[in-house]
């Protein structure tokens, strides 16, 4: 029979609560995802978590299959009642279940590349929303991998978790320097595409069917010149309004959306 806390100051609660903050996740090892399509998600990619509370109140519903393969993950179950859930929640709208995962470490050398490599390169990317709707866009152009440089927020953020659906969990995914992975696809003969609104060739143009890394930049900066120097190619989205780029997710999409469509050309 499950736990069951009804107690807003219960000391599990608490704990669990403090993860929306950084300094806890890092210092615990430990995030959040809520939500139960992304624990699903979650668990379709390997993660195990540790505990699932869960409200079946504020559910819209049925929790019974998302809590039995938390369960058969190894993951405890435990009851609560609304007021500690709303606790818990981070969404506006919750669904009833929060689970409490181990934070990953996503390295390089986890990435398989593969014939015809496909990645994403996200530089200084500062909002959570935008990091996960990049995600989003990875996992639907069926990317090789995203490598995420030089973040300023970090991927356990429950805000990325959500932005991406749960596609955190499913997409392969590193987190380096710019020049650990400058290095890293130099070394696997992967061209460098830098996306940047001073380029002279429209994306359109370039040529991304083959090993190819798509590199979008900051959302106020764009691009260093650590990846600016390095791009094999450089190219530009026709902007015909007052501002000279997009919103970094969106550029991010069409310029995979580009490269998916010429390789499914060929």
């Amino acid at each position: 029979m499950p736990t069951i806390i009804t107690s807003v100051q219960n000391p599990r609660i608490n704990q669990a609560s403090r993860l929306r903050a950084r300094r806890h996740r890092d210092r615990e090892g430990l995030m959040l995802v809520e939500g139960a399509d992304e624990l699903l998600l979650a668990l379709a990619g390997g993660a195990r978590p540790q505990v699932v509370f869960y409200c079946r109140e504020l559910s819209p519903r049925p929790l019974d299959d998302v809590l039995a393969r938390s369960e058969k993950s190894g993951a405890e179950l435990v009851e609560v009642s609304p007021a500690v859930f709303e606790k818990l929640a981070y969404r506006e709208n919750p669904d009833g279940t929060v689970a409490v995962l181990p934070a990953a470490r996503r390295r390089l050398d986890d990435l398989a590349p593969g014939q015809g490599p496909l990645f994403l390169v996200a530089e200084s990317v500062e909002k959570p929303g935008n990091l996960g709707a990049l995600l989003r866009s990875a996992d639907a152009c069926a990317v090789s991998g995203v490598i995420v440089c030089d973040p300023t927020t970090d991927l356990n953020n429950p805000n990325v978790v959500r932005s991406s659906r749960g596609t955190l969990f499913t997409v392969p995914l590193a987190e380096a320097s710019s020049p650990e992975a400058i290095a890293w696809l130099r070394a696997r003969q992967i061209a460098i595409v830098a996306a940047t609104p001073q380029a002279s060739r429209v994306y359109t143009e370039a040529d991304l069917r083959g090993p190819v890394a798509i590199a979008v930049g900051a959302e106020d900066d764009g691009l260093s010149q650590a990846w600016l120097g390095q791009a094999d190619q450089m190219v530009r989205i026709p902007m015909l309004g007052r501002v000279n780029s997009l919103n970094v997710s969106t550029a991010a999409t069409l310029l995979l959306y580009e490269a998916l469509r010429q390789r499914q050309t060929k």
